[in-house]
């Protein structure tokens, strides 16, 4: 027994037991405190409130809302608000980021300048100044009558930008994302063939157009498959409008952003090791082949881990949506605080809301880390 209990393992799990022991009972304990302290001042407690009606419709949600939505359909539509404009902006962030990479890299001065002018203006003036700067500069543009038009089906206004879009049903709607979910497999599917990149292109070109011949023979004849603005009054009817509040938040968080990334990208493509350029070079390959085929693919193992962190942090920089009035996850939470008065449940909800959307995107970027880095030898 003396042996057992003198056993370093037996010790260091024993220390451990104690200070998860201790960290329960310390969480128990405010939790317990807070709940005593809610009945006495008899606020009601629960998620009971998600059921009831909120009162109030987002002014831009992805999926439509009525003052009649109930809460939990209310906080559906902000978090979707949050995934759409976190998703763009990683997207054009890391697009407008390569591009500053290169130019930083580039044997043209003038390139090179620019590129350094761009990330040292954009990287140091504070990301909440730049949304609202973006958001000023949508919001001063002309009325809609006085709107920029482009060809007469495209108008940008201080209501926002009033673009033509396509007249989707809800079947509609599930059709199109099965195709996409589709046409995703059907990449995999051809990858894993190993078929040249004509034959793939000509697979998923096939099937695109199957897709499309499939959708449109299942449509009324009456229906229209565009639908295009028009000026009623002193508002666009028709099409589809992105408010200001959306574009000035993504606008101001994927500039922004692109400094940063494309600062990560810089170092990954300066860690590819020149000789490897210079054989590439040597077999005849253009610059362009060169960057596509050798240099960028080394390069993203290295920055990959760094890109992990600057994605995961934009994705939770679309809070700042806040100050200009979007109705992303955190803003819709906050109406919800002082509309139900549930504080805790709904800080909860926020919490893991952005703790599950956060891991998911972490956890895909380390599951894309650990293939393709390259395999040491046992």
């Amino acid at each position: 027994m003396s042996a057992l209990l003198r056993s370093k393992r037996i010790q260091s799990m024993a220390i451990q037991g104690g200070f998860v022991a201790i960290f329960v009972a310390i969480i128990a304990s405010l939790v317990f405190t807070g709940a005593r302290n809610i009945e006495a001042q008899g606020i009601a407690s629960g998620f009971g409130f998600l059921e009831r009606s909120t009162g109030w419709p987002l002014a831009f949600s992805v999926i439509e809302t009525t003052p009649r939505s109930t809460y939990s359909e209310v906080l559906l539509a902000g978090l979707l608000n949050t995934l759409l404009v976190g998703g763009l902006t990683l997207v054009f962030a890391t697009i407008l980021g390569l591009c500053i990479a290169f130019m930083r890299i580039s044997n043209n001065l003038l390139a090179r300048l620019t590129g350094t002018a761009y990330v040292e203006i954009f990287r140091n003036v504070p990301a909440i100044l730049q949304v609202v700067f973006w958001y000023a500069v949508l919001t001063h543009l002309p009325r809609p009558r006085g709107a920029y038009s482009v060809g007469e089906v495209a108008f940008f206004s201080n209501r926002g930008f009033v673009l033509p879009a396509p007249v989707l049903s809800g079947l509609d709607a599930i059709i199109l994302a099965l195709g996409f979910l589709a046409l995703i497999g059907a990449f995999v599917f051809a990858s894993r063939l190993q078929l040249t990149a004509r034959a793939k292109l000509g697979a998923i070109g096939a099937f695109v157009v199957l897709a499309v011949v499939v959708w449109l023979t299942g449509r009324a004849p009456d229906t229209p498959l565009i639908s295009v603005p028009e000026l009623a009054g002193l508002r666009f009817v028709g099409g589809v409008t992105i408010p200001p509040e959306f574009l000035g938040l993504l606008i101001g968080l994927s500039f922004f952003g692109a400094a940063y990334v494309g600062e990560i990208i810089r170092g990954g493509l300066l860690s590819v090791d020149t000789g490897k350029l210079e054989a590439g070079a040597s077999l005849g390959l253009s610059p362009w082949q060169i960057n596509r085929l050798i240099r960028i693919p080394l390069a993203f193992r290295a920055m990959l881990p760094a890109l992990s962190n600057q994605y995961i942090w934009l994705m939770k920089a679309t809070t700042l949506g806040l100050v200009i009035g979007f109705s992303d996850f955190f803003a819709v939470i906050s109406t919800s605080i002082n509309q139900s008065g549930q504080t805790l449940e709904l800080i909860a909800l926020l919490m893991g809301g952005f703790l599950i959307l956060n891991y998911a995107l972490g956890t895909g970027m380390n599951a894309i880390n650990q293939r393709l880095k390259i395999k040491g030898r046992s």
